[in-house]
């Protein structure tokens, strides 16, 4: 009997597996760390074969659960982090080079060139978005100028869970949300490769998987090389599969105009569900995996959340830190927060160790801290991090109801932050959101996955069922005095980036300035 659903997410840091049955219940979770290569900064890239070889670690782990035949596996769906380039790939299929990703801030001269020579209102009314370096279809543009040889030898650029899929089913397909994610090539409306913006890019439509579907749809089986990879058995069915962002988002049970949920991972994707009413050049758009032809999911947020956290763990960490609160050492970080006053005594932070995305669109933001004190501590730096990263949120959120956009009143938020119930409360307080975070173990991409196949092999009557897979902890509102007084600091943390931001490109020599809008 064919009684496990799995659903794999491909994420910037870690690969998250998790092994549902039709009825919601999680029988087994799997996750695998790995890094990303920065070989200059503000440069990311990372290699396929790191992602094909945790994704075949995490399924194989999911499959060693007692009791747990691969036979009895009814589909498996892999969903992955935003890829930007794309991995190129040769005549014969093989990576040429690391997929550029989206973290990755390097194509700063292509925005420019895009700004000079493509009709930007064009741009925008075509595909729903607008320019930056964030976007894959400038990382394109800066391989085709800065790597000729690599360009000419590129058949193909896969993201990266296309390029899984292919290694799993030797099929090649896209699915609308990663198609639309890309931006610059991707017709909205139309839900197809536009010519019109190929031929202003000078990106040959070629190099584009020609097949594209909905993430639901049943794509390939899994080959005996397949098979052999992953121990799974030859003819499991494989679906499309879809961008993190919005799989999270339907993990969360989030699929009507307006329901609205922050996935914190790594980086910050504060995203809403519409019909069309709300694409704004300040953020990004992209067809939601359900209903792609008809529905959209919109976002902003910081490229930075999580990140911050796993950056401060690892270069400022927990040494000397008493163990008191267990071995976890973003436990220990947050137990030495909490001892710390809202608003830090004074010291505010800024998040951007990445340059910013949506909605600042700025490449040469950098992080800082501003007001630090002698009698600043360790937990006073991680406590100013956390605070950051919720007016990020908070900006976000803004922008969105700015742009139109209808947003409910409750937020949710899924991933990593999702575990820190310090974090959530700053969070709560900072945008003045009642707060909403799934109770359910694993809730994250991997379980809209899980969905999917259910839905697509029969076994689940559709995405309502999300509802009764998913309990959701009590409700976190916000503190009115802590709401006042974040309320401040907010104007100041708005404030202290309209100060420095003149001053961020001279600190490489670059001279880049912020995208004007």
């Amino acid at each position: 009997m064919k009684e496990y659903l799995l659903g794999v997410d491909v994420g910037t840091q870690s690969t998250k597996g998790v092994l549902v049955r039709p009825s919601g219940e999680v029988v087994a979770l799997a996750t695998e760390e790995y890094g990303v290569l920065h070989p200059q900064p503000l440069w990311a890239e990372q290699w396929p074969d790191m992602w094909e070889r945790s994704l075949c670690n995490v399924i194989r782990d999911l499959l060693a659960k007692p009791g747990v035949s691969p036979h009895a596996v009814a589909g498996v769906c892999i969903s992955s982090l935003y890829g930007g380039s794309g991995i190129p790939v040769d005549a014969r299929m093989q990576p040429i080079r690391p997929c550029i990703i989206w973290m990755d801030r390097r194509a700063t001269a292509e925005v420019a060139w895009v700004r000079d020579h493509v009709d930007l209102q064009a741009l925008f009314n075509i595909t729903g978005n607008w320019v930056d370096s964030y976007f894959g279809y400038t990382k394109l543009l800066w391989i085709k100028r800065a790597e000729p040889s690599n360009w000419a030898r590129t058949t193909l650029f896969l993201p990266p869970n296309v390029y899984l899929n292919w290694r799993l089913t030797g099929q090649v397909s896209i699915d609308h949300s990663a198609a639309g994610n890309l931006g610059g090539l991707y017709d909205i409306r139309a839900h197809r490769w536009s010519e019109k913006m190929a031929e202003a890019m000078g990106i040959p439509l070629s190099l584009m998987p020609q097949r594209i579907v909905a993430s639901g749809e049943v794509i390939g089986e899994i080959t005996s090389e397949g098979a052999n990879l992953t121990g799974l058995a030859p003819g499991t069915p494989v679906l499309a599969g879809g961008v993190d962002a919005p799989m999270a988002t339907l993990a969360a049970g989030a699929f009507h105009g307006g329901d609205n949920v922050a996935m914190m991972g790594t980086s910050t994707c504060w995203g809403v569900i519409h019909r069309g009413e709300g694409f704004a050049r300040e953020l990004v758009s992209m067809p939601h995996v359900v209903d792609g032809t008809e529905k959209f999911y919109t976002w902003g947020g910081s490229a930075t959340s999580g990140a911050l956290a796993r950056w401060f763990r690892d270069q400022l960490g927990p040494t000397g830190v008493g163990t008191e609160t267990g071995d976890d050492p973003y436990q220990r970080l947050d137990a030495l927060a909490r001892t710390v006053p809202p608003g830090c005594d004074g010291l505010l932070a800024l998040p951007y160790f990445m340059g910013e995305r949506a909605p600042l669109w700025d490449p040469s933001a950098r992080g800082a801290w501003v007001g630090l004190t002698l009698s600043h501590s360790k937990g006073h730096l991680f406590r100013s991090l956390l605070e950051a990263t919720a007016f990020a949120l908070r900006h976000a959120i803004e922008t969105g109801q700015g742009t139109g956009l209808p947003v409910n009143s409750e937020t949710i938020v899924v991933g990593g932050v999702a575990k820190s119930p310090l974090w959530l409360s700053i969070i709560a307080d900072v945008t003045g959101r009642t707060i909403r975070t799934p109770a359910t173990e694993g809730i994250e991409a991997p379980l809209a996955d899980a969905l999917l196949v259910g839905i697509a092999t029969g076994r689940v009557d559709g995405y309502k069922r999300i509802h009764d897979w998913v309990r959701f902890e009590r409700p976190i509102c916000p503190h009115p005095p802590r709401r006042a007084l974040y309320d401040r600091q907010y104007t100041l943390y708005r404030n202290l980036y309209a100060a420095l931001h003149p001053l961020f490109p001279k600190l490489d020599g670059s001279e880049v300035q912020p995208n004007t809008r």
